[in-house]
């Protein structure tokens, strides 16, 4: 595994951030991410980010898009610079293909995975396949997970693709108007069967941007799961943020500014 190019170990080791939904039409909310990779990223040794970069992603041949291609070149340069950089595709981007890792430079994670971390054993993922509850889209991403779905999809025109996604996504907010938060969340038997898995007891994942953390108490001693937030700077209130790993093996929260959370 690479390590930060200073010879002094960052006080920072890991830093772990999700669901940016990044697009043309929220420019702030690209600037604030922009910024995080020019500085807080530069700044410690490993990068996670956890899906759902992108408000949608039709296919690595999106990349020369001026606005996507700005956004590959900054994760670049967090890589070139000798951080590490790592990526678990969330529900909105998983049609991202080794193109798109040799491109940024992150390597592409098997989902679950357990990063062993500053002495901590850590269980990653995006979130979705956890959200058990909400039978239509599970049954959903079992169909747009299938390889032969995706080559069918990935050898349709690029605007076609793209009016494709864009129906799905005016189709999948009409649907979420009916059902509850509980059924969006994740299932709690289904992270529990993660912790058991692993025998870790640490996991952190994004998707259902409800930043928290929930603690488990469990007979062999408690279980944290971990919450990122979505990221919003152009509306009110500005949302975002990420959590970061120092060398002692402490868990931090902070908010989209860098500040620490409670």
């Amino acid at each position: 595994m690479q390590s930060a190019t200073s010879t002094a170990q960052p006080e920072t080791v890991a830093l772990f951030i999700s669901d940016l939904h990044l697009k043309p039409s929220q420019p702030k909310t690209a600037e604030a991410f922009l910024a995080f990779l020019g500085g807080h990223a530069m700044k410690t040794q490993q990068l996670y980010l956890l899906g759902d970069l992108f408000e949608y992603w039709a296919g690595d041949d999106d990349i020369p898009t001026p606005f996507n291609q700005h956004v590959v070149d900054a994760i670049q340069r967090v890589s070139k610079a000798g951080v590490a950089v790592f990526w678990i595709p969330g529900n909105r981007d998983f049609l991202t293909s080794d193109t798109f890792s040799q491109a940024t430079g992150a390597t592409r994670l098997p989902e679950p995975f357990i990063a062993d971390i500053a002495g901590q054993k850590i269980i990653l993922v995006h979130g979705d396949a956890q959200c058990t509850d909400d039978l239509s889209y599970m049954a959903f991403r079992a169909q747009v997970r299938q390889p032969g779905w995706q080559q069918q999809f990935l050898a349709k025109p690029l605007a076609q693709r793209k009016a494709i996604i864009e129906g799905m996504r005016s189709e999948s907010r009409e649907q979420q108007r009916s059902k509850s938060y509980e059924i969006m969340d994740v299932n709690r038997d289904a992270i529990a069967a993660l912790f058991d898995a692993s025998a870790s007891a640490i996991m952190i994942h994004g998707h259902t941007h409800r930043p928290a953390r929930h603690v488990y108490p469990h007979a062999g001693g408690d279980r944290t799961r971990y919450v990122l937030p979505d990221w919003d700077c152009d509306n009110e209130p500005v949302r975002g943020g990420w959590i970061a790993l120092d060398h002692a093996g402490k868990i931090s929260r902070h908010d989209v500014d860098g500040t620490a959370l409670a």
